[in-house]
C-alpha cells in the first residue's frame, strides 16, 4: 500500500464506514433489497452527502436489477453499489496536461477557508518535484494574511513567488507575474485569487477580470481554471461548485480536506452533477498530502475495509 493511498485510505475512513454502515443497516432486517428497502436505502444515502441527483441514480440502478429478479445480500449491495459509484468516479477522471502550453497557467479559486493556499503549495511542490519550474503570483491582494501565508508556503516549496502590497489591484499582480513567468522561462505560473466578497468589488467580477488580464497576455491563459472545495462542507460544496462555474468556466476542481470527514462521497455528487474532472484530491497538511485523482484507487480506500 503506497504511502498516499494509505493516507487516502485512512482519510476516507468516515466516509467508509458511513457508506457500508447505512448500507448494511438496510439489510439488517430481511437480509435481501425488497421495495421498501430501496427506499430506506434511498433516504439514508441522500443523509450521507451523496446527493438527490446522484442517489436517484444509483436507486434505480438497483431496481432495475429488482425488478430483473436479483437479489441481494450485503456483499452483492457493496459490489453493485461500487460498480455503480465507479463508473461515476470515473467519468472524472482526466489527468491535468500541463505541456500543453509554456508556461502553463493556472488560476486558483474557491473561497476563503478551503485551503486554497496550501492547495497551490502543494500544487508547487508536485510539479517542482516532476522537475518544472514553477513560479506563483499572490493575486489575493485583500487579505495581507493570504500574501504572507504563500510567500511561506513558496518558500517552503522552494518556488519563486510574484507579489505587491497588500490592497493593490490583483489584476496588476496577475498581469506582471506571467510577464516574470515569460521572462524567465517558467513551465507552471499557479496563481492565487481572492475568496470572499470585499468591499471594492463583486469577487465574481473580480475574478472575471483576472481572467480577462491573462487573456490579453496570452491567448488561452489561463488554461486551467483550478476550484478548490472543502470535502467537509458536503452540499455546500457543490454549490460553490455550480456557482463558480457558472459564472467563471471552471475546468477542473481540487478537494481538500478528505481527511477526517464523513462527507467525501461528495465528490460522487459533484462529478454525476457537473461533469467536471477532479484534477487533486488532498488529505493532510504536508507538502505531498495532494496527489492527482485516480479514480480506482478512491474507489478502493472507500469500498475496501481492510
Amino acid at each position: 500500500m503506497t504511502g498516499f493511498f494509505a493516507k487516502l485510505k485512512e482519510g476516507l475512513g468516515k466516509t467508509r464506514a458511513s457508506l457500508l454502515g447505512r448500507m448494511r443497516h438496510v439489510l439488517s432486517r430481511g437480509g435481501v433489497i425488497d421495495a421498501a428497502s430501496l427506499e430506506e436505502l434511498e433516504e439514508l444515502l441522500i443523509a450521507a452527502d451523496l446527493g438527490v441527483h446522484t442517489v436517484t441514480r444509483l436507486i434505480d440502478g438497483l431496481r432495475r436489477r429488482t425488478e430483473g429478479g436479483e437479489r441481494f445480500d450485503a456483499a452483492r449491495l457493496t459490489a453493485a453499489m461500487r460498480e455503480m459509484i465507479g463508473e461515476i468516479l470515473r467519468a472524472g477522471e482526466a489527468p491535468l496536461e500541463v505541456d500543453r502550453e509554456r508556461p502553463f497557467v493556472i488560476m486558483v479559486i474557491g473561497v476563503n477557508g478551503v485551503g486554497k493556499t496550501t492547495t497551490i503549495a502543494k500544487l508547487a511542490a508536485h510539479y517542482r518535484g516532476e522537475g518544472k519550474k514553477v513560479l506563483l503570483a499572490a493575486g489575493d491582494t485583500f487579505r495581507a494574511a493570504a500574501i504572507e501565508q504563500l510567500e511561506v508556503w513558496g518558500t517552503r516549496a522552494q518556488v519563486d513567488l510574484v507579489k505587491h502590497q497588500a490592497g493593490a489591484d490583483s489584476s496588476a499582480v496577475l498581469f506582471d507575474a506571467l510577464q516574470a513567468a515569460r521572462a524567465r522561462g517558467v513551465d507552471l505560473l499557479i496563481a492565487d485569487t481572492a475568496g470572499r466578497l470585499h468591499t471594492r468589488v463583486n469577487l465574481m467580477e473580480e475574478l472575471k477580470k483576472n481572467k480577462r488580464v491573462l487573456r490579453k497576455q496570452m491567448e488561452r491563459a489561463p488554461h486551467e481554471v483550478l476550484l478548490v472545495l472543502d470535502a467537509t462542507n458536503g452540499q455546500n460544496a457543490v454549490q460553490q461548485a455550480e456557482q463558480f462555474s457558472r459564472e467563471l468556466g471552471v475546468t477542473g476542481l481540487a478537494l481538500t480536506k478528505l481527511d477526517g470527514t464523513a462527507k467525501g462521497g461528495v465528490i460522487v455528487n459533484i462529478i454525476e452533477r457537473l461533469r467536471l474532472p477532479v484534477r487533486f484530491v488532498g488529505v493532510g497538511e504536508g507538502l505531498r498530502d495532494l496527489q492527482p485523482f485516480v479514480a480506482e484507487e478512491f474507489l478502493a480506500a472507500l469500498f475496501e475495509e481492510e
